[in-house]
């Protein structure tokens, strides 16, 4: 789907081209994140939370507990109040604290829509939940 029109939905879970992507320091070229906002909206992130404030929500809401239904279920590290910019969205990784997750919030900025790739479709996490992501399986189609 790269290169076409797609716009995901808040709170999906997407795949895209790195934008820190470098062949030479061995980086992944494509990566999975979280939606959070959309071009014209304000995401911050302020005490553990993260809300993001548009014409429809004036007063903000947490996109982690309405759309995103209690995930990732921790606190959010970091400290944001950014617009996000036109033919861009915003996204965040599911492990959002201390540096674990490198996303818009801290050092790969906006995701430019055309660098979508597509949604991610099937997700096999481990059973324990003090192991880490083991396996992710992409699968897109045309």
């Amino acid at each position: 789907m790269q290169n076409k029109n797609y716009i995901p939905k808040r709170g999906q879970v997407i795949v895209f081209k790195n934008p820190n992507f470098n062949a030479s320091t061995g980086k992944d070229e494509y990566i999975v994140k979280r939606v959070i906002a959309f071009a014209g909206e304000r995401v911050t992130v302020k005490n553990g939370t993260v809300t993001v404030y548009n014409t429809e929500n004036p007063d903000g809401f947490n996109p982690d507990t309405s759309v995103n239904k209690n995930e990732p279920g921790q606190p959010t590290s970091g400290d944001v109040d950014t617009t996000v910019p036109e033919g861009t969205i915003f996204v965040m990784g599911d492990h959002r604290q201390g540096s674990y997750s490198c996303d818009s919030r801290n050092c790969m900025g906006p995701i430019p829509l055309y660098d979508i790739v597509g949604p991610v479709s099937l997700r096999i996490f481990p059973f324990s939940e003090n192991s880490l992501v083991l396996i992710q399986i992409n699968l897109f189609f045309e």
